[in-house]
């Protein structure tokens, strides 16, 4: 059984212009332990779609599957529980909470899903990143890379089934950039997560297991990596 999966998933808006389709009809099955790249122009739906298969927005029409269970059918705060513990989340945006230390950022997605051990597993993920000698820090004095590096160790903490990464290294320099990458697929690889990547870089593309291209909404190719 895939672990996530899309059947005819379609997302259309109102626009000024008239109805707008952003994805249009995409399919996929994602196997467990698998790691897809999502790659393709500006505006061809990769984001919109990622949103779709995490559950973060609804499809116009189609389904989305999490572990074989209807997820895009259910409402936001019954999504919100199906996610809880077993999906995480890397955005171009780092989307801490400011006014939290790296350390409590950490934890408080165990605290909201009432996993055990919340202390010694923050302090795991943050040594894991390479940052236990910043956990008392606040977000914001951190600099970006360190701030993407406490995005990474939030999103593995719980150890989730399937991470989703939307252009993880977009807001950060080459350096930082690489050395967050290199630390996201270590993770993946370590902890055996399934990894549902967007990025605009072939050369990221080209590490995962598959490319999926979206072009204007659909799917039109798919390739084996390596």
């Amino acid at each position: 059984m895939p672990v996530l999966e899309s059947r005819e998933v379609t997302k259309e808006v109102i626009s000024p212009d008239g109805p707008l389709t952003i994805v249009a009809g995409v399919s996929l099955a994602v196997k467990a332990g698998e790691s897809v790249a999502i790659v393709g122009p500006s505006g061809s739906g990769k984001s919109t779609l990622l949103a779709l298969l995490a559950g973060l927005d609804v499809p116009s029409h189609g389904e989305v599957l999490l572990q074989g269970q209807p997820f895009s059918t259910l409402d936001e705060d019954g999504r919100a529980r199906a996610r809880a513990g077993r999906v995480g989340f890397v955005f171009q945006a780092f989307h801490l909470v400011p006014t939290l230390t790296a350390e409590e950022n950490v934890r408080l997605p165990l605290e909201l899903a009432n996993i055990p051990n919340a202390d010694r597993l923050t302090a795991e993920a943050l040594a894991s990143v390479g940052l236990e000698n910043r956990a008392r820090h606040m977000a914001r004095q951190l600099s970006g890379g360190e701030q993407q590096r406490v995005a990474l160790a939030r999103a593995f903490v719980g150890r989730p089934a399937l991470l989703f990464a939307d252009e993880p290294t977009g807001n950060l320099d080459t350096a930082s950039g690489g050395r967050v990458i290199e630390l996201l697929f270590e993770l993946n690889r370590t902890l055996g997560t399934t990894l549902v990547l967007v990025t605009h870089e072939r050369s990221l593309a080209a590490r995962c297991d598959r490319t999926l291209t979206l072009v204007a909404g659909r799917l039109c190719e798919s390739e084996v990596d390596g």
